[in-house]
């Protein structure tokens, strides 16, 4: 199951918005799910910038590292990424 926000473009501006807090988010093109993942949000954010083929990027900030693990897990087996 996807993430009920909606996309943002991945571009320097959403990156420079994104909190420096433990998240999950979600990467796509054309609306479509390419990679459900975790991490500090603006470091994984900037990273996919500089080096990923995503155009849109979701996220949801997360109180801990293990919540944001936590949920990536759930995220992923609903979307068949499993």
């Amino acid at each position: 199951m996807p993430l009920s926000k909606r996309w943002r473009s991945l571009d320097r501006g959403t990156v420079g918005r994104a909190p420096e807090r433990w998240g999950l988010y979600e990467l796509g093109s054309d609306g479509e799910v390419l990679e459900i993942d975790s991490g500090v949000l603006c470091d994984e954010l900037k990273t996919a910038l500089a080096y990923g083929n995503a155009e849109q990027v979701r996220w949801e900030a997360c109180q801990s590292r293990e919540h944001a693990e936590e949920l990536v897990q759930e995220h992923r087996e609903r979307a068949g990424l499993g």
